[in-house]
């Protein structure tokens, strides 16, 4: 045998060797990995035996039967079945409690849990190292700078802005009623709302809407924008038993009449109910926390406080899914231990 055919022998010897070493090291740490899913498994089920939950898959968690489409329409039968809070089980051994009950929301709320790395690190290229993510001391300076940018004062002379904006939105619904047509609001509704932005957040003069200013010509300065017959307009649009909306002078000082429109107050609170504009809070678990119940969850278990659970709780709210404004009429104590963000009660 040549000298050549030697070397590519033992070449060929040499790299199966190799394979045969990387194969067996990979076997051996796939079944590491294995054992460790399996205890971690094993120990988070023990973590959730309290802690009744739907059927989930032992790979897939729940992610097979719920999907993100249907996960609002599902969590309220959920919120039905399992009080006070469920376990999410995601994929492997990827697992969160989801709390929508107010006494279990003031035991995490009242402590200094740090919020979850995966979420931190998914959501700091996106919207920066803000309000949001931080933590500590921190936060607590930053909250206190912004806290007096959202007091009633500083906020009030925006309604003028905001109310042009509706205006221009009605005058729209206007024509369609006269047409006797069907009207989906949606899409007008985040129109205004972006309109709204634009002129309180950007000085933006126009309108996202229609460009109302191209239209001045037609419809009159902004001192004669009131069209004919504003004064019916204005008791239509007032409630009964409230004051008119406007008052004639295009300035809209209806401001100090806010507090005279508890019924629209109401509707209001209601429509935050049912849509909350907060989304949940992540929080992992630094120490051992237990419950009004008793029940208790260890260290490292993260927990997501729901707030579209807790305002579709029948606990909480009786026939949650119906519209009743008439819930937080004035003097009514029937949900005082509840508490509605960015909202009268509790932040």
């Amino acid at each position: 045998m040549s000298v050549s055919a030697l070397s590519l022998t033992r070449a060929l010897g040499s790299v199966s060797g190799l394979l045969q070493v990387v194969s067996l090291l990979s076997l051996v740490l796939l079944l590491l990995k294995a054992v460790q899913f399996y205890l971690r498994r094993q120990w988070l089920l023990k973590v959730f035996h309290q802690f009744p939950s739907p059927p989930s898959h032992w790979l897939c968690g729940h992610s097979l039967k719920y999907s993100k489409e249907n996960e609002l329409q599902e969590l309220p039968k959920r919120v039905e079945k399992f009080p006070c809070a469920y376990p999410r089980w995601m994929w492997g051994d990827n697992v969160y409690l989801i709390v929508y009950d107010p006494d279990y929301m003031k035991v995490v709320l009242g402590r200094s849990d740090s919020k979850p790395n995966d979420v931190c690190r998914f959501l700091a290229p996106w919207i920066g190292t803000g309000l949001l993510l931080l933590e500590g001391e921190t936060w607590f300076q930053h909250r206190r700078m912004l806290t007096p940018g959202f007091h009633h004062d500083i906020l009030k002379p925006y309604l003028g802005l905001m109310a042009d904006s509706v205006r221009g939105m009605l005058d729209k619904w206007e024509e369609f009623v006269s047409q006797d047509s069907c009207l989906e609001i949606l899409g007008d509704i985040s129109l205004m709302t972006l309109d709204t932005i634009m002129k309180c957040a950007f000085s933006h003069q126009g309108s996202v809407r229609n460009d109302r200013c191209s239209d001045q010509g037609e419809e009159g300065s902004p001192a004669e924008g009131w069209r004919a017959g504003e004064g019916e307009e204005q008791e239509a649009l007032g409630l009964p038993g409230h004051p008119p909306l406007c008052q004639s002078e295009y300035g809209l000082p209806f401001r100090d009449h806010l507090d005279q429109m508890p019924y629209t107050t109401m509707c209001i609170k209601e429509a935050m109910r049912l849509y909350p504009p907060i989304p949940p809070i992540s929080r992992e678990l630094s120490k051992p926390i237990t419950f009004p119940d008793g029940r208790s969850l260890p260290a490292g278990i993260k927990v997501v406080l729901s707030f579209y659970g807790l305002h579709h709780n029948p606990k909480v709210w009786p026939n949650p899914e119906v519209f009743d404004p008439s819930r937080f009429a004035l003097g009514s104590n029937q949900h005082s231990h509840a508490f509605l963000p960015f909202s009268a009660g509790s932040r």
